[in-house]
Parts: structure tokens; sequence; C-alpha cells
């Protein structure tokens, strides 16, 4: 189907969802995340897709943030099933199996910081900005920033964040470990696309359970943990890549990785 406020496209195994609002810097509206959530659900049934990068198009923005013009216009019920439609998508976005890196080309503040703090890292572009500046409006963030920038930086910074409604620079975003990479912004896809083509020639069964067993884990004790990656590291094994990539490395070889399980 085709989409009016984001961009889709698969190649090489790479899904790329470019947020496509340029004039209002892509700031989220109820269509947008809607529309974001079924390309979310179409990626997710398929197993060709390897890794999903999210982008913003124009110069300007990743995502600046909700769409204003609908908040100011909600009552208390309006707000919470927007931020319940938010967090559904979001959490949709954070438990796919397969990576998905955040290509912050410029404004990533209010949910724009929330949907890059969901994906499994951030590569910027040395104009980005960054924040959740949703106390300057009277509100707090709504779609799970209060969960999950804590858990990424930690609490006290998060706090200090949150409760200035600050904006930072992608470098600060750097230093408080929030980003992972900053690089010149004529060459952000470049370099994010470079990492998820080398992300995508690896082993599809050994990134997924690489992925379950770190967010699993860090929701649980580390007991708990420990468990879950002998788990996922057997499970390795019930796939063709384990025993390709040993032989290859025996072999001297490079590993040609096909992704399917053992039957």
């Amino acid at each position: 189907m085709g989409y009016e406020n984001i961009i889709f496209a698969v190649e090489n195994s790479i899904a790329t969802i470019t947020f496509n609002r340029p004039k209002a810097l892509n700031a989220l509206n109820h269509e947008l995340i809607k529309e974001f959530s079924e390309a979310i659900g179409k990626i997710s049934e398929n197993e060709a897709i390897r890794v999903l990068v999210l982008t913003g198009s124009g110069e300007k923005s990743f995502v600046a943030g909700a769409d204003i013009t609908e908040l100011a216009t909600f009552n208390a019920f309006q707000a919470k099933k927007l931020s319940e439609m938010g967090h559904n998508t979001i959490n949709k976005l954070q438990e796919l199996p397969i990576p998905v890196i955040a290509a912050v080309n410029g404004f990533a503040l209010g949910g724009g910081s929330e949907i890059a703090l969901a994906c499994d890292f951030i590569y910027a572009s040395d104009k980005a900005k960054f924040g959740l500046p949703e106390i300057t409006l009277g509100l707090i963030p709504g779609y799970g920033g209060t969960q999950r920038l804590p858990r990424l930086i930690g609490k006290n910074r998060a706090k200090e964040l949150i409760f200035l409604g600050k904006m930072i620079s992608a470098s600060e975003a750097y230093e408080i470990g929030m980003v992972n990479k900053v690089v010149p912004s004529e060459s952000l896809m470049e370099e994010v696309l470079k990492t998820a083509g080398m992300i995508a020639s690896k082993g599809k069964v050994s990134i997924r359970a690489a992925k379950q067993a770190i967010n699993s884990g860090m929701n649980s004790d580390l007991a708990t943990g420990l468990k879950i990656e002998i788990d996922a590291f057997s499970l390795c094994f019930a796939g063709e890549d384990a025993r390709e990539g040993t032989n290859a490395f025996l072999e001297k070889r490079k590993p040609e990785f096909k992704g399917a399980l053992n039957k």
C-alpha cells in the first residue's frame, strides 16, 4: 500500500522508513503513527528483511515531536488514547527481532527522541538535536521517554534533561551514551547503511538470538539473564548458520549465511 506520511523502501534486505512530513518537521500526528505501525507490521512478517533503518525527510528533522496543533485540542481521555497508540507502536518497534538503527539527521525532540530510544542504537548527524521538551508545555513525555531514557543514560541525567526540557547537541548525546556515533550530515546515511549492510551479512538466527538475549536479560536479574543467554546460545545451533560459520572458520573462507533453521 502507499503511504502519505512515511516512505517505506526495502533494498538488499535492509528496510528504510523515512518520516515524511517535512513542512511540519516530520512531527507525529495520528495518521503518521498509524502508518508507521502498519509498516512495522509488514516488516515483522517479511523474513527477507534483516535490518531496519529509521530517518527523517529533509535536512532539518528526524521527528520534531508531536503535532502540537493536535495536542492543543485534546482532553484527558483523548490524550490517554494517543499515548496508548504511541506506546503500542513504539513497543512494536522495540520488539522487532531484527536490528533497528536510528539515523537521526536533525531534530529528534519529544516523540522523535522516544522513537530513537526504542531503536537498538543511534547514529546522528553532527547537526542533530535531542531532547524531551514536554515539560515546557506543561506535560511529560508520553511515548516511553520517562522509562527508556533513564535505562540508557542513568536516572539522574534523565531527570535533569526531562525536568529542564533541555535540548542537547549530537556531541552531548554521544558523551552521555545516548548516541553511538556522530558523523557529518552529508555522510550519515552512507555510514548507517554501511553498518546495516555489515549486520545484514551476519547469520540471521544469531543476530536475532543476540538481540533477544540482551533485551530480555536487561529486564531481568543477572542469574535469569545468564539462563536466557544459555537458551539463546543453544538456539543458534538449530540453524544452519552455526555450522556454516564454524566450518568457514576452520576452512579459512568467508561464511555464506543463509539464515535457515535445520530440519
